[in-house]
């Protein structure tokens, strides 16, 4: 059960960072309060105190966020998946049968389902397992098998060492493409990034001014103009992108699917400009889902996969779906890392996507 020992300890760590972030916080007050006591106090040393104070709960505060978040798939999944362990002492195919239904309701999908039920049953009958409350182990071992086996793919941005960082933003509308770029924007600002963001959706009535409005709220630079072609538009806001020495580009596209041509050529267009311009860039594409769209997210990634080089996924929405799965779903069907995950409506509510702290979220419950 190597696997499975694995995610013990990191449930174990993960709730051990938050209990230490919890006494080490009571720790810096109290010795700021004793400070501020003291007729010499340092200012340099009280900053200092803060600063630490400030590293001690921030990864604590992701941990937080991912329980948070993942608080309805969690309710929905690991409650069931318990119950069914107490409804059932033996291994039995009415068992197996409940399983799988769980398991789809998760929005883990039909396909990979099959093949893990397959699995599932195979390890059963090699293992000889009849006890229930042990084969949630094998299920849970199972479940992290399907992110982490095979291929090992990258959930850190690639940065461009030589000029911007060109991000170009690719989804449907009505995933949250607008505002997670502005999240974006607010994270990178915040550690002190030069941020730009460029118009390239110049059709869809409110696309440009909406990108704005996110733009001047941030602090960030931006380039749009309403009805122009939007190649154009890109090459023109590159230009002043590197005249300004801006570090983080995030460019903002079309969402229409419906004509998949159409899309296509003009995202060959748009990858041609930016490469052109900059060396290496776009250093990424990432597809915006809406992850309570469940398995249309899944549909809308191999759609995209099909017409333009994919190199991450940005899940929003988590916290309001109960179907999690999705991200398991994802590596399996379309093979592809998720980047960042939207885990509320805030604008620091975007975080890195982080396996362990999904394992944590998803899974804590269970131990």
């Amino acid at each position: 059960m190597g696997l499975f020992s694995k995610f013990k300890n990191i449930i174990k760590r993960k709730e051990e960072i938050v209990k230490e972030e919890e006494n080490d916080i009571e720790e810096v007050v109290s010795e700021e309060i004793e400070e501020t006591k003291e007729i010499e106090v340092s200012e340099k040393k009280v900053k200092s105190k803060k600063k630490n104070k400030k590293k001690v709960t921030s990864e604590a505060e992701e941990i937080k966020d991912y329980d948070k978040g993942l608080k309805k798939t969690r309710d929905e999944f690991v409650s069931k998946l318990n119950f069914l362990g107490i409804k059932y002492t033996k291994v039995s195919e009415e068992y197996f049968e409940e399983l799988e239904s769980i398991l789809i309701m998760a929005d883990i999908g039909v396909n990979t389902v099959m093949k893990f039920m397959d699995k599932l049953r195979d390890r059963v009958k090699h293992e000889n397992i009849t006890d229930t409350k042990y084969l949630n182990e094998v299920i849970v071992d199972e479940l992290l098998v399907i992110y982490v086996e095979g291929e090992s793919l990258s959930d850190k941005i690639k940065m461009n060492e030589d000029g911007p960082t060109v991000i170009l933003m690719v989804g449907v509308n009505g995933v949250g493409k607008t505002t997670t770029i502005a999240k974006l924007a607010y994270k990178y600002i915040n550690e002190g990034k030069k941020v730009m963001m460029i118009a390239g959706d110049t059709f869809r009535a409110g696309a440009v001014s909406q990108l704005e409005i996110w733009a001047n709220k941030t602090g960030s630079l931006f380039y749009g103009k309403e009805g122009s072609d939007p190649a154009s538009v890109i090459y023109d806001g590159l230009v002043q992108a590197k005249e300004k020495k801006v570090d983080i580009v995030l460019i903002d596209t079309a969402g229409r699917l419906q004509n998949k041509v159409n899309l296509m050529k003009e995202l060959e267009k748009i990858n041609k400009v930016i490469s052109t311009h900059i060396n290496g860039a776009p250093q990424e594409t990432l597809l915006v889902i809406d992850a309570s769209t469940g398995q249309n997210g899944i549909m809308q990634a191999k759609a995209f996969k099909e017409i333009t080089d994919i190199t991450g996924i940005v899940l929003t929405k988590l916290d309001g779906t109960a179907k999690g799965g999705i991200v398991l779903a994802i590596k399996e069907e379309v093979n592809l890392p998720v980047k960042f995950v939207g885990l509320g409506e805030a604008m620091t509510d975007l975080k890195p996507f982080d396996i362990e702290n999904y394992i944590y979220g998803l899974f804590k419950d269970m131990i």
